[in-house]
Parts: structure tokens; C-alpha cells; sequence
């Protein structure tokens, strides 16, 4: 059963989210909705269908915080650093364990294929277990 939420005056959630702007402009990041709900102890989507309006603001400030500051920042251009380093990783993993793979098949097959040789040229293994006395 669903908790009732107390409907919230739309100038109270305004004042809210001009903290929140201003918070974001002061430490650099970017705003979301999800942060502006758990402020007014709402879920993310109760905020959403109540105030549609608002979480629409807040889309457009994150998608544009990079024109009004001039470029990415420091921050960004690391996050992005990071974020190809981790795909670049990710690719070398699969091509390491496609190679491992390889390697086993390779190994399994030169195995059969020496027996093969061994068992048509009729050649006796030195380890094998039934020895004569």
C-alpha cells in the first residue's frame, strides 16, 4: 500500500529548486530531479506527475550547463577520460578472454592431433601404464 504524500504548494517546491540551482552553480554540478524529490521527501515519480513543469526545468538546465560556463570543465573532460578508459578496458578484457578461448581450442587440438600421428604411425608411449616384464 502506497503511503498518502501531502500535496505541496508549487511555490514551495520553486523555492526549492532555486536552492538546489544554486547549489549546483556553486559546486559545479548538475542538477536532477530525483535530488529535488528526496529534498521534498517525494519519490522520483510522484515529483514527476505532480510537477511535470518543474522537472521539465530541470532537464533543460542539465542539458545546457556546459554552454553557460564556456566549455567543459577539468571535471567533465576527466569523466569522460574515465569513461573511455573503462571502455577501452572492457574491449581488452573480451579480446583476452577470446584469446584465452583460442589457446584452449589450439592446445586441445594439437593434443588430438598428436595422438592421431602417434596411433598411425604406430608409436608406443614411453608412459604407458600396462609395461612388459
Amino acid at each position: 500500500m502506497t503511503r498518502p504524500v501531502p500535496d505541496l504548494p508549487e511555490a514551495l517546491v520553486r523555492r526549492h529548486l532555486q536552492e538546489m540551482l544554486d547549489a549546483c552553480r556553486a559546486t559545479n554540478t548538475r542538477p536532477s530531479v530525483l535530488t529535488l524529490a528526496r529534498r521534498l521527501n517525494l519519490t522520483n515519480t510522484t515529483f514527476r506527475r505532480r510537477y511535470p513543469e518543474i522537472a521539465q526545468e530541470i532537464s533543460e538546465h542539465r542539458a545546457t550547463p556546459t554552454a553557460r560556463r564556456g566549455g567543459p570543465t577539468e571535471h567533465d573532460k576527466l569523466i569522460a577520460r574515465n569513461a573511455k578508459l573503462r571502455r577501452r578496458n572492457r574491449d581488452l578484457v573480451t579480446q583476452l578472454a577470446l584469446a584465452a578461448a583460442q589457446i584452449q581450442h589450439l592446445a586441445l587440438r594439437a593434443q588430438r592431433l598428436q595422438a592421431a600421428l602417434e596411433s598411425a604411425s604406430k608409436v608406443t608411449s614411453i608412459n604407458s601404464k600396462t609395461r612388459r616384464r
